[in-house]
């Protein structure tokens, strides 16, 4: 019996030996090899949308960053990132690319980090790999075999994987496909611009007179935080980081006739996208690009943890507000970005026929 156990494992282990071997037939040092410049949200790296030839290596570096963050006025957060933003950059490579990671945890840091890339195979999707300790760096290759967008963030294990979240250590990865983007029909779609907005739900803890607490490193909050996010309500829910992050001088901006390309990640809570005065052209569920978009969507859905990527051609100029449609977190707890749009007003698609006497319509129009 036992001979035949030996047999057996004897069997599996050379069968894993030549499936080893098959998978190591990639010569990695033959691919052309790619540096990508991240940038921080909602900026995308620059990148092409169609790319020909086979499949590249394309090297990315982060760090991990503790920054003290001022969430609101009066609320501040220990943030946790990748290269000193919330969200971490967006990445962007083809299918069939190879990413390669490094990854840097500096000296001055007070907690280990890794990161679980959703689109990655195997061991964790490379947390299992990258656990990094203060003063470390860790260099992780993994293959982009399923074409979308999706999350990656820090997973170090147990307690640590929701703090790490709910401290705003998340991104996203946006693997096109190799020949670019297709609508409903199967066409080729092209995009004139692209932004990324990473959700982020905050759990800060009130010190009982209407303030809330400001901790002297990340860890001395961990506790207070970890206990109120057991209730399930957030303090904050808001877009890139912060209340008004996506505001003002920092509002999104794009041109009538263009076509422009949203991919919002949540790494922790379900969301509900609405461009308010637009729509989803193109809504790719659950952000895969293998599969045909759905169209004229007016919301659209995120699972948590998980991003997706919707479209839409503007017609109107003026201010759009783009938002959660749970209107209590868009409202009241600072889910909403702005978005200025220039160009030329079109009566056929809108116009007041009859206002009130008190109303200002170019004022409208502008704001």
């Amino acid at each position: 019996m036992i001979k035949a156990v030996q047999a057996v494992v004897g069997l599996g282990l050379l069968c894993f030996a030549a499936t080893q071997a098959a998978v190591a037939a990639t010569d990695i040092s033959k691919l052309p090899r790619i540096k990508q410049e991240l940038v921080a949200p909602p900026a995308v790296p620059k990148h092409d949308q169609v790319v020909k030839g086979g499949p590249r290596v394309v090297e990315v570096r982060m760090e991990t960053k503790e920054v003290l963050m001022e969430v609101a006025p009066g609320a501040n957060v220990w943030a946790l990132t990748f290269n000193g933003s919330v969200p971490g950059p967006l990445i962007v490579v083809h299918e069939g690319d190879y990413v390669e990671l490094t990854l840097v945890n500096p000296k001055d840091s007070t907690l280990a980090h890794n990161v679980d890339f959703h689109a990655a195979t195997g061991a964790l999707g490379g947390a299992g790999l990258t656990l990094v300790q203060p003063g470390e760096e860790v260099v992780l290759r993994w293959k982009a075999v399923k074409p979308g967008v999706f999350v990656y963030h820090c997973a170090p294990g147990g307690t640590m994987i929701p703090f790490h979240v709910i401290s705003g250590m998340s991104g996203a990865i946006m693997v096109l496909p190799r020949d670019g983007l297709k609508d409903e029909k199967g066409n080729a779609y092209r995009y004139d611009r692209a932004y990324y907005i990473g959700e982020q739900d905050y759990y800060l803890p009130n010190d009982g007179k209407g303030n809330f607490k400001k901790y002297d490193s990340p860890a001395a909050g961990m506790h207070e935080m970890l206990e109120l996010a057991k209730g399930l309500i957030p303090t904050h829910v808001v877009f890139n980081g912060a209340v008004g992050a996506i505001t003002g001088d920092n509002a999104l901006s794009a041109k009538v006739g263009e076509k422009v390309l949203f991919v919002h990640s949540s790494a922790n809570r379900q969301s509900y996208p609405h461009l308010i005065g637009g729509h989803a052209d193109l809504y790719w569920v659950g952000g895969s690009f293998s599969d045909t978009p759905l169209t004229s969507q007016e919301t659209w859905f995120i699972p948590a943890g998980a991003a997706v990527a919707a479209a839409y051609e503007f017609h109107q100029p003026g201010l759009y507000v783009y938002l959660s449609h749970n209107l209590i977190e868009a409202v009241l707890l600072g889910a909403a970005l702005h978005m200025n749009v220039e160009g030329e007003w079109d009566n056929d698609m809108m116009e007041q026929v009859k206002a009130p006497a008190s109303f200002d319509a170019g004022a409208a129009m502008d704001h």
